[in-house]
């Protein structure tokens, strides 16, 4: 699509003769901030990590930020797409300090083998601050909470300026404030003129902030339904994606849903 920043095109993706991904199309973009929905099993990660450049596709085409895979070197890419998953979390050192912990994400690494200069740090507290973790970058990470780790993902990821920052389940083991506070730190960031397209991986529509335009919604490795969030966000097609019967609804920009009685 003409003006597409990010282009797939027909891409099928099989692990060990399984088919994860089929026959997946979508563009987003600039200025799209874009949900990815869809239950347990439904390749929400996979597509994910396709975009970031960690998997290649077994078929079809790829364009990520103008570069088209097979054209680019990957591990460039990658230095413009932020990463927030917390499969990260379990391997940084208990005794690590959060502000090494954020400027490691300018090296693409979680220990700093390069000799970052003083800027690095400045830049890394301004973003602790605007993040909302500011107090806590004297502490070492392992007596930090859920939520503070979480921000400090979101820091991580930012200070070497991505173009895009993908969001893998970020509101996974919060509580209901930790998880709010979260939100909203993500809606603010979504807001801010110039930063970068943002693409989170939920289950959950209570997660989607007003700031999120799109939805892509999975189901069993294929397109279910893709667009504009209030055409997507429909109980029909969420019936269908999600497989049990859903009501949904939405107030103030946010939304709900409820599972109803399956009729016998």
């Amino acid at each position: 699509m003409e003006n597409s920043w990010i282009s797939i095109k027909n891409v099928r993706f099989v692990r060990n003769r399984r088919p994860i991904l089929d026959d997946i199309s979508w563009d987003i973009r600039p200025g799209e901030h874009w949900v990815v929905l869809g239950a347990n099993g439904s390749g929400k990660t996979t597509l994910l990590q396709i975009l970031a450049g960690y998997l290649w596709p077994t078929s079809g085409d790829v364009t990520v930020l103008g570069e088209r895979f097979g054209e680019v070197d990957l591990r460039a890419l990658r230095r413009k797409i932020g990463w927030v998953g917390s499969f990260l979390q379990a391997q940084v050192p208990p005794s690590q300090r959060p502000l090494e912990f954020i400027v490691s994400g300018k090296y693409a690494s979680l220990g700093i083998f390069d000799k970052p200069e003083a800027e690095d740090f400045e830049e890394a507290a301004r973003l602790a601050a605007r993040l909302g973790c500011g107090n806590i970058l004297d502490l070492p990470y392992a007596v930090l909470s859920q939520g503070e780790k979480q921000r400090l993902l979101i820091a991580r990821a930012l200070i070497h300026k991505p173009r895009l920052l993908i969001l893998d389940e970020p509101c996974g083991g919060l509580d209901l404030v930790s998880r709010e506070q979260l939100l909203l730190t993500l809606e603010s960031q979504g807001r801010i003129p110039g930063g970068p397209a943002m693409i989170l991986v939920t289950h959950y529509l209570e997660e989607i902030m007003p700031v999120f335009s799109h939805v892509f919604l999975l189901k069993s490795g294929g397109c279910a339904a893709k667009g504009k969030k209030d055409q997507i966000l429909r109980p029909d097609l969420l019936t269908q994606a999600f497989g049990i019967p859903i009501e949904a609804g939405g107030e103030n920009g946010r939304y709900w849903t409820r599972v109803l009685p399956v009729k016998n």
